[in-house]
């Protein structure tokens, strides 16, 4: 075993397999700063240059991309506040936090540092698979990974403290819409309404970029102000590598947590990132937790370590079982079977130098990619300080080009408005957006699980497997423990502040309050939505309406007991102050202004295609909204364009195309 391990490594520095694994390294640092890409795009754009390659180098250039596609998706979500990928939405709790108040260099730097640590702890942890992870995820069957799909979706609870009906709220509404589409165990197709387009479901990068992204666009633009409000750039880099040491321990749990969620079909980098995150804050002390959400360095560490080290997992079944747990590994395995290398026990015994290839080129890429991203993080972060009108225009083009490229459905566009619309009134009235996604993610996966249980084993089999009396203890002790603390904060008013205060999210109270009455009109449209849902699908055969049905009636309940508690607020408070009505007048139009110039872009796009509704829209924009001068117009829009033209061209990302779009353009 040291012989093959020692013969790749010295393959690896052979200069035509450095030269590839560069290659792949600079491709997958491009492809991460383009939010809505990730993984899946770089090595996407590279699969067609690795068949003519020798396997070494083709697995270099491959692995080369995969490993540091996770260190530079941070930034859009660190300096902008939009998520580089659905994975890396996390990051905005804390990390954007930092960046607001100027300190955008030590964000990148923890979370660059965090992330290299993560994808060397990762290739360790493959490295120490190859003996033993075989039997281990074998042990694993159907009941114990339902159960660990359900622990995530409870991570609501943790997410959420202090306002625990409003993360249960949304992440009912994450699981319902995460169930539009084919039913995973019945030929029934659910809430498409007759759409072909919803037939498939929603993209996850669509979702994320909506909910997230589109919602923190509208918001900035109408501040017409610079995301950081800090003078400077603050402590940089030798802070944030101060802080990563400080916090060692969270950076080998967040890694042990990103292999966990990788080495497990169906969960992926996107649960794996938040529950790092939630696990962070559940061993944190109780007074040092109420800094998590407002720029804690532990809420950057923890997810960047198991963003990277998730990819390693996701190798563990890929290499010794064949089974890929995520799209990049899915393209890495084709590239396998290309050469005739054939994942499971053979390629241990027969090709166990590709293996240790593979594990060499992780490693080295992740020390290589965090390197360069060093380099850069002092420059990237005076974006931080530049209006953000100038910035949304090329990033409202950006974002929905990006959400475009899965279903390549232009009827996308509108689901995303729509969904941004959705992520800025759960902001604005204090309803965490992170368990909405995660109940999104989980949800297909928790559902195909579910049914493969109940068709396996019966009840009584299932529910006393160790495994899954484990992990239901882990499920049910925070559980407890937080209705228990609710109860004493009842009792306790300072408490119940304290809970407010300690809240992660970090939506609730920032900007101006909305009028009260919204705490009573917003659960109550969600209650209609899910009473709706769920006279919808009575309609569905048997298998295909449960758990939509259980959903549905979960969500109603909580629903229910948020309107409850929004019509005793709006009881007990008084009047809003004058200020307060101006503040939320001014905050409202700037808003609603956003909205229409994303509108207008995207009726621009459905009649001129998105490079001509591109050369319109952001002169416009520009000009009226930014107030740039003409010549910085010209030049932004004709990079901006000739960008996206290049990527089409060379790296084959999907362009929307309008009904008037040119021949020469398509």
């Amino acid at each position: 075993m040291l012989d093959a391990a020692f013969s790749a490594l010295g393959n690896l520095f052979a200069l035509s397999n450095l030269i590839f694994l560069l290659l792949g390294v600079g491709s997958g640092l491009v492809v991460g700063m383009i939010p809505g890409l990730g993984g899946t795009g770089a090595v996407a754009m590279l699969l067609p240059f690795v068949f003519a390659l020798e396997p070494t180098q083709a697995l270099a250039l491959i692995i080369g991309a995969v490993a540091v596609v996770h260190t530079s998706d941070t930034i859009a979500s660190v300096l902008l506040g939009i998520p580089g990928s659905a994975s890396a939405s996390v990051l905005m709790l804390d990390g954007h936090q930092m960046a607001k108040k100027g300190q955008g260099a030590r964000a990148l730097s923890i979370a660059f540092m965090s992330s290299m640590i993560g994808g060397l702890l990762g290739a360790l942890g493959l490295t120490l698979s190859i003996p033993v992870a075989r039997p281990l995820v074998l042990s694993f069957g159907a009941p114990e990974l339902f159960m660990l799909t359900l622990l995530g979706v409870s991570l609501t609870a943790v997410l959420s403290r202090g306002n625990m009906v409003k993360g249960l709220l949304a992440g009912a509404f994450g699981l319902l819409l995460g169930g539009i589409g084919a039913a995973p165990a019945a030929a029934d197709y659910r809430f498409t309404f007759g759409s072909l387009f919803l037939s498939e479901g929603l993209d996850l990068v669509a979702v994320a970029l909506g909910i997230f992204g589109i919602a923190e666009i509208v918001t900035l633009v109408g501040s017409r102000s610079s995301v950081a409000t800090g003078s400077g750039l603050g402590s940089g880099w030798r802070t944030g590598f101060r802080d990563v040491l400080q916090h060692w321990r969270h950076v080998i749990r967040g890694a042990l947590v990103g292999m966990w969620a990788g080495v497990l079909p169906g969960l992926g980098a996107t649960a794996g990132t938040w529950m790092a995150y939630g696990q962070a804050r559940a061993t944190t002390r109780k007074e040092k937790k109420k800094t998590f959400g407002k720029g804690d360095p532990r809420g950057i560490i923890a997810p960047e370590s198991a963003n990277n080290s998730v990819e390693a997992g996701d190798l563990i079944p890929t290499l010794l079982f064949g089974i890929p747990g995520g799209a990049p590994a899915a393209l890495l395995l084709g590239a396998l079977l290309a050469f005739n290398i054939e994942p499971g026990p053979r390629i241990i015994t027969k090709d166990l130098d590709i293996v240790y290839t593979i594990i060499w080129s992780f490693a080295l890429a992740s020390i290589l990619g965090a390197a360069a991203c060093f380099l850069l993080s002092r420059p990237l972060a005076k974006l931080s300080f530049v209006r953000f009108p100038v910035l949304a225009g090329g990033l409202v083009v950006v974002l929905f080009t990006a959400g475009f490229q899965d279903s390549e459905q232009i009827a996308l566009l509108q689901v995303m408005l729509l969904l941004g619309a959705l992520g800025w009134v759960m902001k604005v009235c204090g309803i965490p957006r992170a368990p909405f996604l995660i109940g999104f993610v989980l949800s297909l996966p928790m559902e195909r699980y579910y049914f493969l249980t109940a068709n396996l084993y019966e009840f009584g089999e299932w529910t006393v497997r160790p495994w899954v009396l484990v992990l239901l203890g882990v499920l049910v002790v925070p559980t407890l423990f937080s209705l228990v603390k609710k109860v004493r904060a009842r009792r306790d008013p300072g408490d119940a502040q304290q809970d407010q205060e300690d809240q992660p999210d970090g939506e609730a109270g920032e900007g101006p309050r909305p009028p009260r009455i919204w705490s009573v009109v917003v659960p109550a449209v969600f209650l209609v939505v899910f009473v709706a849902a769920f006279v919808i699908s009575r309609g569905y055969s048997s298998q295909a309406r449960l758990v939509p049905g259980l959903v549905t009636v979960v969500g109603a309940a909580v629903a229910a007991g948020a309107l409850v508690a929004g019509v005793r607020v709006l009881r007990r408070a008084g009047p809003q102050e004058p200020e307060q009505r101006a503040a939320w007048a001014v905050e409202w139009r700037a808003v609603l202004r956003s909205f229409a110039w994303l509108a207008g872009f995207i009726a621009l796009t459905y009649v001129l295609g998105v490079l001509l509704a591109a050369l319109v829209f952001l002169p416009l924009f520009l000009r009226l909204v930014a107030e740039m001068r003409w010549r910085g117009i010209v030049v932004y829009t004709l990079c901006t364009v000739g960008a996206l033209a290049a990527l089409a061209a060379f790296a084959d990302i999907a362009l929307p195309i309008g009904y008037l779009t040119p021949v020469g353009l398509l």
